[in-house]
């Protein structure tokens, strides 16, 4: 669940279906008043939106049941709940949930129509700090899928050295003393240091010098990782290795700088 603030109300925002639902329950309490969802819902407006955007996303949407809702809207006596408009219609904008982050939520549309029901300044805010909610989700994204892909290629590069570089009769702890080994050949390339001795410098910082990378840095470890696994099948010496990955490492740490500051330029 993530939670933005607007003008001083936190919002709940919940994942349904893969789609972001917002929590409209939470979003009243921006407004002036005793208002509640119920007073919006029944609002012949608002059920006219409800109706077209149904139409548009929801292939079950009863439109009987709908219409006869829709013909009671402006009618002194008439009101209906959110869990009774959605159980008579089939509606899937709206939700109602119970529980610890219990409330009404709607679609991101619709909730964003809602926003102006309460002000139009309020759904300025609300599109804005949405965006920008949106955009930090791709970021951590992009670092997340930048992470999987070092893994990946750490795999490709173990294989190679239990391919070519462990004998099959090495025990496991021998094996491993050969993998450190190897993973500090692109340690050193590109950090300038093995594990260990980042370790002795950073005792107070848990993890390893890995999870301390820039997002740059990972880029360069997973194309030097893919390379590495390259030069073991071709049977180069580790030395040799490290020489060239160490300039392969320092030419495309100055292309990718290169490339950030070439946007932050524009």
């Amino acid at each position: 669940m993530a939670k933005i603030r607007i003008l001083d109300t936190e919002i709940s925002i919940v994942k349904v279906n893969k789609e972001d639902y917002i929590c409209i329950t939470d979003m009243i309490k921006a407004k002036d008043g005793d208002f509640f969802v119920t007073d919006w819902l029944r609002n012949r407006n608002t059920l006219e939106y409800l109706g077209i955007w149904e139409h548009v996303n929801n292939e079950n949407f009863n439109y009987g049941e709908f219409a006869t809702i829709k013909s009671k809207s402006g009618l002194n006596n008439f009101k209906i709940s959110v869990k009774e408009f959605v159980e008579k219609t089939n509606a899937i904008g709206l939700q109602a949930k119970a529980g610890r982050y219990g409330g009404t939520y709607a679609h991101k549309d619709i909730a964003f129509e809602f926003a102006m029901w309460i002000s139009p300044q309020f759904k300025v805010y609300m599109v804005r700090e949405f965006q920008r909610l949106k955009e930090e989700e791709q970021k951590q994204l992009g670092w997340s899928a930048k992470r999987e892909l070092a893994k990946l290629n750490y795999h490709i590069h173990t294989d190679a050295i239990k391919q070519n570089l462990i004998p099959k009769e090495l025990s496991p702890a021998q094996t491993s003393v050969i993998y450190a080994s190897e993973a500090d050949v692109l340690n050193v390339a590109l950090f300038g240091m093995t594990a260990k001795q980042w370790r002795d410098a950073n005792p107070d910082l848990k993890g390893n010098i890995r999870d301390y990378a820039s997002i740059n840095e990972l880029i360069c470890l997973s194309n030097m990782e893919n390379i590495n696994a390259v030069f073991i099948n071709e049977g180069l010496k580790q030395k040799d290795r490290l020489i060239k990955l160490n300039a392969i490492a320092i030419q495309q740490m100055q292309i990718l700088l290169e490339v950030e500051n070439r946007k932050l330029l524009k």
